[in-house]
């Protein structure tokens, strides 16, 4: 834990009063130096926070308005892909907690162009995952297409809120653990998953899409050889181990591969009117702040059932 000044809001930006902050694993990807950015660097994109001061320019949000902040924290607004609504791709992203401060902390600035309302409905601890978790699922989510029969790799908190979400839209889902994890399995049948196994397993019906959150790239075959043809694998997480070779015939049949780069406002938008339509509720462990290492460690080792939610 350290001190540091009281940051100033810039003519775009809000400043926050950090009401709770999510733990994700790109945050241990980044403490791990899996994936390389600004160091020294302050964690945590998950946030919910009350504005406490807000720059000149800023007119979406007042004081004291409840607002959450993603992973991307801002785009150059000038590339291509910016200017057809892609700032997902864009070529000069901002990330919050990767290359600007997050918020694993007491307060934090945020471009309030790439801040989200937060529904009353859903209290700060239990909104926090959502930021992160909830939305880069669904935008997984919504590359599967028309799909009704679901593989999720990976049951922690972006497929927990997923699942949810895809069941209350009539989809039939199969969560795919860590073999042995019964745990997992059991939390993903309660979550309303049709089946729940090992990832060493297929699951007993065969699959229209898939989506990999675990950053394992050995799971891409497996899931491949679990989907249909013309089926569609999504790689979910922003760093993945290296995919090993496998037989065309595991691709052949119009199979394809996708990957999930961030996400979009638009993404923001749509996700929080599906939630206020279909209830979802994200299971949480929180920890206070100044134990900000002891989740991440909690993370690393697979014991963190649902999301991990950080107090200050």
């Amino acid at each position: 834990m350290v001190e540091r000044p009281m940051p100033s809001p810039r003519s775009n930006e809000v400043l926050l009063e950090v009401l709770a902050c999510g733990v994700c694993r790109t945050d241990l990807h980044i403490v791990d130096g899996d994936i390389e950015g600004t160091l020294p660097i302050v964690p945590g994109h998950e946030v919910v926070g009350r504005v406490v001061s807000k720059g000149e320019h800023v007119t979406r949000f007042e004081l004291g308005d409840r607002v959450g902040v993603p992973w991307l924290g801002s785009s150059c607004g000038r590339c291509t892909y910016c200017h057809k609504r892609q700032e997902n791709l864009c070529d000069e992203p901002v990330f919050t907690g990767f290359t600007v401060n997050g918020g694993y902390a007491s307060h934090c600035l945020a471009d309030a162009a790439f801040c989200f309302s937060i529904p009353a409905s859903i209290d700060d601890v239990h909104a926090a995952p959502l930021l992160c978790a909830g939305l880069i699922g669904y935008r997984a989510f919504s590359m599967c297409g028309d799909a009704l029969r679901i593989g999720l790799y990976g049951f922690g908190a972006s497929a927990h809120i997923i699942a949810q979400l895809a069941t209350g839209l009539g989809c039939t889902i199969a969560a795919f653990t860590r073999p042995g994890d019964d745990t997992g399995q059991a939390f993903a049948r309660e979550m309303g998953c049709a089946w729940a196994g090992g990832s060493d397993m297929l699951s007993p019906f065969e699959l229209d899409a898939a989506i990999i959150f675990a950053p394992a790239g050995e799971l891409v075959p497996q899931a491949l050889a679990a989907v249909r043809k013309g089926g569609t694998v999504v790689c979910a997480g922003i760093h993945m181990s290296d995919i090993p070779t496998f037989p065309y015939e595991l691709l052949w049949g119009e199979r394809q591969i996708r990957s999930v780069a961030n996400l979009t406002r638009a993404d923001g938008e749509s996700f929080f009117t599906a939630i206020g339509t279909i209830q979802v509720h994200t299971r949480v462990e929180t920890f206070p702040l100044h134990q900000a290492n002891e989740a991440l460690e909690r993370l690393r080792a697979g014991t963190i059932t649902g999301a991990a939610v950080l107090v200050p």
